[in-house]
């Protein structure tokens, strides 16, 4: 395994976290414990998980993830050898899909970033994690009108509803760093204003820095390359790349409909729409066939370009298998050479960005 500080501190982090949205849903807690235990004897330390998860989130499972990583630590007794990431839903003018999360704290106005808020987030987290302190708290995106899964465009609106300010937010998250329940922050599907906003106002008021962003990013998905990824690299701040493989479709299995049995696209096939484009197929199936120029699987060699990036701290991987997971880490020693990147450019140039 390979490693990157997490922002300015000492922590080391796997270049390759585990995110944990399938367990309670697509996974039993059973079969997420031997992905779990599987990852961790491969050098995996850093695990990513948030509230609402698993996802597709409901009511029904709501908190699971986290319950099931809690009872892993407890078990493991091995909270201090590893990173524990989570994050903290908010209110977002146009929801998460057809749902406001109404379960969550009641949802609506309840979801915003202010203290009350913030505090019975942490607090029920640290209670189902079963630890008492969250290594790194993200926002899971902003409550600003803003195009996150699966938009592109920003639509600006006079009548927006009013936001928790940033420097706010900021304040409100010194206050739990200073309680040692949170010892560092992150943002998540967040944009270049928001991010050198969060950036700049730490630094003009003395208050805790961002150290990581969590956005998007794979062969399908690089807007993260238009401009955050130059803030990134600039202000040491990496990326936590979240669908390396475009929702598994950059392993080339959904190729020609064939959906497997616990797979995403199965079990909710319009929910993850943004990453099954007529686009993206044509450029997916381009890359598929790219990698076996190389002797590389798929999903290989797609892991292998997120991991090269200049501006990556880790890339987060979903599995749901240990053939997946056992896939996915062997991408780690792979060399992401000068042609290998001409030969994705080409396929990229044609199309960018198809799978936003």
């Amino acid at each position: 395994m390979k490693f990157s500080k997490l922002g300015f501190s000492n922590i080391k982090v796997s270049k390759i976290c585990l995110g944990t949205m399938t367990f309670g849903e697509q996974n039993t807690k059973r079969e997420s414990f031997e992905i779990m235990d599987y990852a961790n004897e491969k050098g995996v330390n850093f695990f990513d998980t948030a509230e609402m998860y698993p996802s597709y989130p409901k009511k029904e499972t709501y908190g699971m993830s986290e319950k099931i990583i809690g009872e892993w630590v407890k078990k493991k007794n091995n909270r201090d050898k590893i990173v524990i990431a989570s994050k903290i839903a908010s209110n977002h003018p146009k929801g998460i899909g057809a749902t406001k999360l109404s379960w969550i704290r009641k949802g609506g106005e309840n979801l915003k970033f202010n203290k009350k808020n913030l505090n019975q987030a942490i607090n029920q987290s640290l209670k189902r994690l079963k630890t008492d302190y969250i290594d790194l708290y993200q926002l899971h995106w902003p409550e600003r009108n803003v195009p996150i899964f699966g938009q592109l465009d920003f639509e600006y609106t006079k009548n927006e509803k009013r936001w928790t300010p940033i420097l706010e937010i900021l304040e409100n998250l010194q206050e739990v760093i200073n309680s040692g329940k949170v010892r560092h922050i992150g943002i998540s599907n967040e944009t270049p204003w928001g991010f050198l906003n969060f950036l700049n106002l730490a630094k003009e008021k003395k208050l805790p820095k961002i150290s990581t962003i969590q956005n998007g990013y794979s062969l399908v998905n690089r807007i993260f390359d238009l401009a955050n990824s130059e803030i990134s690299l600039r202000e040491k701040c990496g990326l936590l790349a979240y669908s390396p493989l475009a929702g598994g479709r950059l392993s080339g299995k959904y190729i020609k409909n064939k959906n497997t049995e616990k797979s995403r696209y199965t079990l909710w096939p319009k929910r993850f729409s943004r990453h099954n484009t007529r686009r993206g197929e044509v450029a997916i199936k381009k890359y598929v066939q790219l990698s076996k120029k190389y002797n590389l699987k798929p999903s290989v060699f797609a892991n292998a370009f997120v991991l090269n990036r200049p501006f990556l701290t880790s890339s987060i991987i979903g599995v749901t298998s240990l053939r997946q997971l056992n896939e996915n880490l062997s991408s780690i020693n792979i060399n992401f050479n000068e042609e290998m990147m001409r030969d994705v450019q080409n396929i990229h140039l044609s199309d960018p960005n198809p799978c936003y």
